[in-house]
């Protein structure tokens, strides 16, 4: 079995291992909803070798629709006997078509507002002060302005998970666990500005330092996922300088984790091999450290891994350990968790119709559950605006959180703030 962190194979090489088995094709969310074959991963590494040897057209529409649906979300690699990098693959492919297609219009002007720190708070920003008129609340629904507004309005904390940047965390852990520097990001360090400080709380009571760390920017995933490699590498290669003398960096997104860690193949130079060596999800680093015990938290919740966790990164026990640690805390795993919920990226903006029919079935598994849920916990911004804006739209009354929000109201109850 391919390790999705330690396996360095790149661009099509990472393909050669397919045997064209189909074990992959039940793993697909996007197969599973269309049922072409050409939407499947097996499917599209035959395109995608097509591509290669120029027997298709990079400007082929047919090709770059079949691509274009794909999720990224990896859930195919596991599955794999064989070891296939499907998303190495898939990158390359995609890495291709950007240099000769380009993207559209609106894509390329929503892709650019990630190059510029100054664009990407500004925008959300707004968004962030649209949020508390509560509209986004009343037109959450379903549709294409419904759907949107529930994202907007799930990006908002709620149920008492929310702490105030200026209480601060008593050290709880009998001694100093190191120093850590925070990734920030974009979307999280404006939307989801209160998950960033309940991050920095929760690694204090454990007995981490919190530097604070100047010029940070977008990890790059967007671009890199829309095939811009280079704009990508350049924000990426920005990270990796403005990042040092932290003994690790830790990142509370999924998606900028995996990107991240994959700097040392994207960059190719030894200080980016070093930052992605230093890289951690911060599950994975508390996991490991074995986080402080709380107050109890007596809850029913779901836990729903994201893809570029539990796929890309390997990582998945790690995050139950540390929700086990929180006392009376119920966690559940509910059927199809292990799928992506439709959010990749940008995926749900640009095909919302496909995007909500994949949802459809996680969001059937929550309603079903029993006893009811509070709760569903995820560790990635995008799966979070997708799966609440999902139950708005269903009109279920659960929230949905951020692991590490458990975790820090569990040390708020336990007094663990000043």
């Amino acid at each position: 079995m391919r390790n999705p962190v330690t396996d360095t194979t790149t661009g099509y090489a990472a393909l050669d291992p397919c045997v064209h088995c189909g074990f992959c094709l039940p793993a697909c969310p996007t197969y599973l909803a269309t049922g072409d074959e050409n939407d499947s991963p097996r499917g599209r590494i035959v395109l995608m070798r097509a591509l290669e040897r120029g027997d298709i057209e990079p400007w082929d529409r047919s090709l770059r629709d079949h691509l274009d649906r794909c999720l990224g979300c990896r859930g195919c690699e596991p599955s794999c006997p064989s070891g296939v990098g499907y998303g190495a693959g898939l990158e390359e492919a995609r890495t291709r078509l950007y240099q000769v297609n380009g993207v559209s219009w609106a894509t390329r002007l929503g892709l650019s507002i990630f190059n510029h720190r100054l664009a990407w708070r500004v925008l959300f920003g707004a968004a962030r002060l649209f949020r508390t008129t509560r509209f986004p609340d009343l037109l959450a629904g379903r549709g294409r302005l419904g759907f949107p507004m529930g994202m907007l309005s799930a990006t908002a904390s709620r149920n008492g998970t929310r702490q105030r940047s200026r209480h601060v965390a008593k050290r709880m852990s009998p001694t100093s666990r190191g120093t850590v520097a925070l990734f920030t990001g974009c979307v999280m360090d404006t939307l989801f500005r209160h998950v960033n400080q309940a991050t920095k709380r929760t690694l204090e009571v454990n007995g981490f330092e919190v530097v604070e760390t100047v010029g940070q920017s977008c990890c790059g995933a967007p671009l890199l996922h829309a095939g811009d490699r280079t704009r990508a590498c350049t924000l990426l290669d920005q990270a990796v300088r403005v990042f040092n003398g932290a003994e690790a960096i830790v990142v509370n997104s999924a998606g900028c984790g995996a990107t991240l860690k994959e700097a040392g193949s994207l960059l190719g130079t030894p200080a980016a091999s070093e930052f992605a060596h230093r890289t951690r999800d911060v599950l994975e680093l508390l996991a490991e450290a074995g986080p402080v015990v709380g107050a109890a938290v007596p809850i029913e919740i779901a836990y729903d891994p994201p893809c570029h966790l539990q796929h890309a990164q390997g990582i998945h026990r790690q995050v139950l350990d540390v929700l086990d640690t929180i006392p009376e805390l119920r966690v559940r795993t509910l059927p199809g968790a292990e799928k992506c919920c439709g959010s990749a990226g940008v995926f749900n903006l640009q095909h919302p119709e496909l995007a909500q029919e994949i949802l459809g079935p996680k969001l059937a598994a929550v309603a079903s559950a029993s006893p009811a849920l509070s709760a569903v916990v995820t560790g990635n911004p995008g799966c979070l605006m997708q799966i609440g804006a999902g139950l708005k739209a269903v009109g279920l009354p659960i929230e949905v959180l951020h692991p590490v929000q458990l975790l820090d109201l569990s040390y708020r109850e336990a007094g663990f703030y000043d």
